[in-house]
């Protein structure tokens, strides 16, 4: 594999030694935020996660090099570049023996933490079955990645613009654990809640790191889903959440807008139509989550 995945020198050591690495994914950077925001926040997650005591893995590829870690003028290009492509386990072969540029999707990402013995992973929201999927068959391949790579991902739950309660329906039947940090209640991105109840809850972040622990100890394979509300005072109401994501919908709809371009197309449209308060929430419930998977790789690392 080393051919084809080049780990920077400070994740490297530090996952020889068994220290704290959180791997952050890239398509927020490309995809999933205007410029000069994405790169903003893309430094704002590194830093976040050091405040906390872990080591920063932005992953992505470029010019068909897996890189775990990236460094100033890496993150500019992906902020800056219209020639970066939305890479998820389909894509990887191709963008690789291709040599383009790729960032890299929750699925994606997953498998490269997976390959490098990266445990925990931060993200803003996780893919999941869209809205009609039980008849377009149209569920992102987040979650069975999810049922595949030995990782903890920290999410807000699942995008708003999703099913949610198929989603965890799917998730059950691969069985993959969602655990709600300081909720019973499925965190539905921007807001704190969806109303689909959780059966597992934890209050502390020692209690994630045994449960996660556990998990693996006990050699049931797989990720977990942890699920960590945005904060409170960032959420959006929900009522007025729903009516902007069914006009993007419908937008996408008259638009034709399909397969891997559909959650950019929703998220941008969102966006626009808050006049930027999904913007400002996306980036507070990132950063939340990178501090709380921080905390988290620092618990296991201490275990393993």
């Amino acid at each position: 594999m080393n051919k084809f995945i080049e780990i920077k020198p400070e994740i490297s050591a530090a996952l020889k030694e068994k220290r704290a690495v959180v791997a952050l994914e890239s398509t927020l950077i490309a995809h999933g935020m205007p410029y000069p925001q994405n790169l903003e926040t893309a430094r704002l997650l590194e830093a976040a996660i050091r405040d906390n005591g872990a080591i920063p893995a932005t992953i992505a590829i470029l010019g068909g090099k897996i890189k775990v870690g990236l460094k100033e003028s890496e993150l500019e290009l992906l902020a800056g570049s219209p020639n970066v492509l939305k890479v998820s386990r389909r894509d990887m072969s191709y963008i690789i023996a291709q040599k383009l540029h790729g960032a890299t999707t929750v699925a994606a990402t997953l498998i490269i933490a997976d390959m490098v013995g990266i445990q925990v992973f931060a993200t803003g929201g996780i893919g999941g079955v869209h809205r009609e999927g039980q008849n377009t068959l149209d569920i992102s391949a987040d979650l069975p990645e999810l049922s595949r790579s030995k990782v903890a991902v920290i999410s807000a739950g699942a995008k708003a613009i999703l099913d949610l309660g198929l989603t965890l329906e799917y998730l059950e039947t691969l069985g993959v654990p969602v655990i709600g940090y300081q909720t019973d209640d499925f965190p539905a991105f921007y807001t704190r809640k969806s109303g689909f109840k959780l059966e597992c809850q934890a209050d502390r972040v020692s209690e994630l790191a045994n449960i996660v622990h556990c998990h693996w100890a006990l050699g049931l394979g797989g990720g977990l889903l942890i699920a960590n509300p945005i904060p409170e005072d960032y959420q959006m109401d929900e009522i007025m959440t729903q009516t902007l994501i069914q006009k993007a919908i419908r937008e996408a709809e008259q638009n034709q807008i399909t397969g891997k371009d559909l959650t950019p197309f929703l998220l941008a449209h969102t966006e626009r139509l808050s006049s930027g308060k999904s913007l400002e929430a996306n980036i507070q419930l990132v950063l939340n989550n990178a501090r709380l998977g921080a905390q988290l790789a620092v618990l296991l690392a201490e275990v393993n």
